[in-house]
């Protein structure tokens, strides 16, 4: 079963009957993406590193795992005459989840525990803007702020493991954003407890913003719910690097 390819793939190995030019992956016997693989292992020379670039390319593919595991025995055995160690499969499993994961994180445009946006489409809508105009270009990034306010820890939503516990309260602290916040604006989840709302910087930003203190407060009665606004620096990869310093915190 493929993850999130379209385009089927098999695993090639040569043809004698062939009488046209064959291709690197039919001449060398080798399954698809494993001939790199395949030429370390035959070398001596860094077959690690090798898998893990295969891992990654096969998941790039849509390959599903089962074809990978399949490949990289197919290739051990024609190569090696055994089957991979457990070291090997290991770093091309994990090159092979983590490429696919984060391509689903990338798809993902709301949090699925919360309802707000996720980090990743907040991270696209930025990218919009950015590509749209820089730093001092009308409409551009200078246009637009993020609020961002910071639920208090130290309460029970702070167990280890207490995920729902947490995430409902980021959720209702999400609808009163969206309450001070209710036009076009991106509310999003940005760690374990914080929001983002990436907003028009206009003449009503001030009040909106103290709209949304007086509504934290009176939700959070018994605690200080911090809320500020972050500048939005004038290049996409520093904003990258800001979300994530911010979903650290």
């Amino acid at each position: 079963m493929k993850i999130f390819a379209a385009r089927g793939r098999r695993l090639a190995v040569a043809d004698p009957g062939m009488s046209e030019p064959q291709s690197t992956v039919e001449r060398s016997g080798l399954p698809h993406r494993f001939e790199a693989v395949g030429e370390a292992l035959i070398s001596g020379s860094d077959v690690m590193g090798a898998c893990s670039v295969a891992g990654e390319e096969l998941a790039r593919d849509g390959a599903s795992v089962e074809e990978t595991l399949a490949g990289l025995r197919a290739t051990w055995q024609a190569a090696a005459g055994a089957d991979p160690t457990y070291d090997v499969v290991s770093a091309v499993l994990t090159a092979w989840s983590e490429t696919t994961l984060g391509y689903l994180h990338q798809l993902s445009c709301e949090d699925p525990l919360t309802g707000l946006s996720s980090q990743a489409h907040l991270r696209s809508r930025l990218t919009e803007l950015y590509r749209l105009g820089g730093a001092g270009v009308p409409g551009g990034v200078d246009d637009y702020a993020l609020v961002v306010f910071a639920m208090p820890t130290g309460d029970p939503s702070d167990e280890p493991g207490d995920h729902f516990t947490r995430a409902m309260r980021l959720a209702r602290a999400g609808e009163l954003a969206r309450t001070a916040f209710a036009r076009d604006e991106t509310v999003a989840r940005l760690g374990l407890h914080r929001v983002g709302i990436l907003t028009r910087r206009d003449d009503r930003l001030g009040r909106r913003v103290q709209v949304l203190r007086t509504l934290l407060a009176r939700a959070e009665p018994d605690t200080v719910v911090r809320v500020w606004i972050e500048g939005l620096p004038g290049a996409d990869a520093v904003a990258g690097m800001m979300l994530d310093e911010l979903a650290r915190g």
